[in-house]
C-alpha cells in the first residue's frame, strides 16, 4: 500500500538552511520506510510551508493550493511567527484552531493520523542574543500550552519537541548556519519522535 504525507508549516518545517532530506518531514518518512513492510512505502511528503509564515499566512496559502482528496498523515506545527511578531495568543488560539481542522479534514477526518508538533523556543538560540530570553520561553510556554488543549481536545496528538530542543538551542551541532534553526541533527530527533506516533496508527 502507498501512504501520502502532508506537512504543514512555517521554516521548521521546510528546514530552512538545511538539504531538504534533512528536514524533519523527509528523515520521517525515511524512518517510516525502513519500519513498514516491503508491501507498504510513503511516497515523498508534500509540504506547504514558508519562512516566516503565521497562523493566517498559512491559512490563505492552503485555500488556495490544491491538494489531493485525503492524505494519510498530517503534521501540522505553526505560531512561533505569531509569537515573534507579537500577536496576541487569543489570536493564536482561534486561527490555530482553524488550521486544525483543516489538518482533520485533509486526513479524511481521521483524528488518529493528525500530529501537532510544538513550537521550538528560539529564545535559547545565539541568534536571540540581546533579547529577553525570560519572556520569549514563558510566551512560548503560554503558546504550547494552548496548542496542546487545542490539539487534545480535537483528540489529535501533540508531540512535545520543545524540551528537548531547549537543550540543544544552543549547541552548534544542533544549529544551522544562522544561528537560529535546527540542524539535520535536530530534525532527526522530531523525526524520531514524529516517526513513532505515527507509526502507532498503523
Amino acid at each position: 500500500m502507498t501512504y501520502s504525507y502532508l506537512a504543514l508549516g512555517d521554516s521548521y518545517t521546510i528546514g530552512e538552511l538545511v538539504p531538504l532530506h534533512e528536514s524533519f518531514p523527509y528523515q520521517t518518512v525515511q524512518m517510516l520506510r525502513k519500519k513498514l513492510s516491503e508491501s507498504d512505502h510513503f511516497i515523498a511528503p508534500e509540504i506547504i510551508a514558508k519562512t516566516g509564515w503565521t497562523t493566517d499566512e498559512l491559512d490563505d496559502v492552503i485555500s488556495k493550493t490544491i491538494l489531493l482528496p485525503k492524505y494519510d498523515v498530517v503534521s501540522l506545527l505553526i505560531g512561533v511567527n505569531n509569537q515573534y511578531r507579537g500577536r496576541s495568543l487569543e489570536n493564536y488560539e482561534e486561527e490555530f484552531e482553524k488550521l486544525l481542522s483543516y489538518a482533520i479534514r485533509f486526513a479524511g477526518n481521521n483524528h488518529k493520523r493528525v500530529f501537532v508538533i510544538s513550537i521550538p523556543d528560539w529564545g535559547v538560540t545565539p541568534f536571540a542574543e540581546g533579547k529577553d530570553r525570560d519572556v520569549i520561553a514563558k510566551e512560548i510556554d503560554e503558546y504550547n500550552e494552548a496548542c496542546k488543549q487545542i490539539t487534545q481536545s480535537h483528540q489529535c496528538s501533540f508531540i512535545d519537541i520543545t524540551t528537548s530542543q531547549r537543550k540543544d538551542g544552543n549547541k552548534v551541532d544542533f544549529l544551522a548556519s544562522d544561528g537560529l534553526h535546527p540542524s539535520g541533527a535536530e530534525y532527526n530527533k522530531w523525526a524520531q519522535k514524529l516517526a513513532e506516533e505515527i507509526l502507532l496508527t498503523f
